[in-house]
């Protein structure tokens, strides 16, 4: 390994004592985001609404850079733009198809508007680039409060349609059959989605999104079937990868993204052995 990419990795350890002190907030707004990434993410998988997190995420993305522009605070546009996605993908988009074609419209604009905007934008161009990919030091003191109040708020909205959404999710016919209100449940499901994409725009950045909001709850889905134990185990994913890919970034110079995704991506592949090896195991038995 050649010393700038030791450097790069891990240059800052010897004073990683210090530069951890200046990241707390990123550490607390990271593990409010994994605990409840992990937990919402389980609802998008059973869904089929994976695509929805990108879809959303370009348009608080553009959100986010419009407000960048204009000197606005920049977590209220990245949530401006994530609920609008949110209500349009909600509201329109009742069959997956449907839905599908609105995100694959929705998508491409998003990110078209807020290439527009970074590119009018004349500031420092490490903003611009932590919009996309994350940055380590990009939570302030001023956000947090937000970024833990708007964590908090989508974890009670979960709690609170819990049951509903579950039985919607897993068989919205028969969910229609038996009086769920199926589409305002799907509505409010989304408007959460849409907050809980805002923080994650600001930790990991809007490309990245899935990683925390669709890998962990794809890996506890291989190895739990249990009602509690997916998105107990699927929290518990999102906050190892998003705590610890903080802490690993704190030591090196690159963007905490690449750290992120890489800790869950091992994630899902050490739950996807187990669950084949699983299988194979019943198979043989069976």
């Amino acid at each position: 390994m050649s010393a700038d990419v030791w450097d790069a990795l891990f240059g800052g350890l010897p004073e990683y004592g210090e530069i951890l002190a200046l990241v707390q907030n990123s550490v607390l707004a990271g593990a409010v985001l994994g605990l409840v990434g992990g937990l919402i993410g389980v609802f998008a998988m059973q869904r089929d609404m994976a695509f929805a997190v990108h879809g959303i995420s370009e348009l608080s993305f553009a959100g986010a850079a419009a407000a960048l522009l204009l000197g606005f605070d920049v977590v209220t546009g990245s949530i401006v733009g994530s609920l609008i996605a949110a209500a349009i993908i909600g509201w329109l988009g009742a069959r997956a198809r449907d839905r599908n074609s609105i995100i694959g419209v929705l998508m491409p604009f998003g990110l078209g508007l807020g290439i527009l905007f970074l590119s009018l934008y004349d500031g420092r161009s490490a903003s611009r680039f932590s919009l996309l990919t994350g940055q380590i030091v990009s939570v302030q003191t001023s956000q947090l409060g937000w970024l833990m109040a708007i964590g908090a708020l989508v974890l009670i909205g979960l709690l609170l349609l819990w049951r509903p959404l579950r039985f919607d999710s897993l068989d919205p016919q028969s969910a229609a059959a038996r009086g769920v209100p199926t589409t305002a449940v799907s509505l409010a499901f989304m408007l959460l989605l849409g907050l809980i994409v805002a923080v994650a725009v600001h930790i990991i950045g809007a490309l990245l999104v899935m990683a925390l909001l669709v890998t962990p709850a794809a890996a506890a889905m291989r190895v739990a079937t249990g009602p509690l134990a997916v998105p107990v185990l699927a929290a518990v994913f999102g906050l190892v990868s998003a705590v610890g890919g903080i802490l690993l970034a704190v030591a090196g110079t690159l963007p905490v993204s690449p750290y992120i995704t890489t800790i869950s991506f091992v994630i899902y592949l050490v739950c996807r052995a187990i669950g084949a090896r699983r299988g194979r195991v019943r198979r043989a038995r069976a």
